[in-house]
C-alpha cells in the first residue's frame, strides 16, 4: 500500500461518498489501486453502483484487521455501515453487514454500536433473502450480546426466528441458528418462543440458498 493506512482508508471513504448517483461511468479508487499493480495497467470503469459495492466491499475486507478499528472508527466508518443496512441495494447491505460483523467482536466496536442503535437495523438485516447477509447478522448479534444488550439481541421475535432458521435445510444457517440458540438463549425463552410459534405462520422467510 504506497499511501499511508489511514490516508488510504481516508481516500476509499471519500470515493464512497462522492460517487454520484447519476447514470456516468467514473473510476474507482479500489480498480486504480488494484491496476496499478500490473505491468500494464488499464483503468477500470464502473457504474455509480458498482463503484459504490466495489469501494464498500473493500473497507468491509479492511474491518476484518484488527490494526484497522482505529482510523476505521475515526473515519466513522461504523456509522457508514449502519447507515447501509437500510438500502435498497442487497450488495451494499451485504458488505455492510460483513464488515459490521468483523468489526463487533472488539469491545470498542461493540460499544460503539450499541449505542448508535445498531441493533435493530440488524436484526432486519435477518429477513434479506441473501444468505451472506443473514449469517453474519446472526454472527454480529451474537457478538453484540452483552449482560446490557442481551434483552434487545434475544428479544423473542428474534428467539423465532432463530428456531425456524435452525430447521432450514442450510446446514450453515441451521448450525449457526442452532448455537445462538443454545448459547445466547434461555431455555424459558426457546420455549416461550417456540410456543408462541405454533399459534402463528407469520415469520422472518428463509434466505434464499
Amino acid at each position: 500500500m504506497e499511501l499511508g493506512r489511514l490516508e488510504y482508508l481516508q481516500a476509499l471513504v471519500t470515493e464512497f461518498q462522492v460517487t454520484d448517483s447519476t447514470g456516468n461511468k467514473r473510476r474507482c479508487l479500489l480498480a486504480l489501486s488494484v491496476s496499478s499493480v500490473s505491468s500494464h495497467p488499464r483503468p477500470f470503469s464502473f457504474s455509480p453502483a458498482e463503484a459504490k459495492e466495489q469501494v464498500l466491499a473493500n473497507l468491509a475486507n479492511f474491518a476484518y484487521d484488527p490494526s484497522n478499528y482505529e482510523y476505521l472508527r475515526q473515519l466513522q466508518v461504523l456509522d457508514l455501515f449502519l447507515d447501509m443496512l437500510t438500502e435498497d441495494n442487497e450488495t451494499l447491505v451485504e458488505f455492510a453487514m460483513g464488515g459490521l460483523c468483523n468489526l463487533s467482536l472488539d469491545k470498542t466496536n461493540k460499544e460503539y454500536i450499541l449505542e448508535a442503535n445498531g441493533v435493530e437495523p440488524i436484526i432486519n438485516c435477518l429477513s434479506s433473502s441473501n444468505e451472506e447477509t443473514v449469517v453474519s447478522a446472526v454472527t454480529t448479534l451474537m457478538f453484540l450480546t452483552t449482560t446490557r444488550s442481551r434483552a434487545q439481541t434475544t428479544a423473542l421475535p428474534v428467539v423465532e426466528c432463530m428456531l425456524r432458521f435452525s430447521l432450514s435445510a442450510n446446514t450453515r444457517l441451521s448450525n449457526l441458528a442452532s448455537i445462538f440458540l443454545q448459547d445466547y438463549c434461555s431455555p424459558p425463552q426457546v420455549e416461550e418462543a417456540r410456543n408462541l410459534s405454533k399459534h402463528t405462520a407469520v415469520g422472518i422467510p428463509l434466505p434464499k440458498d
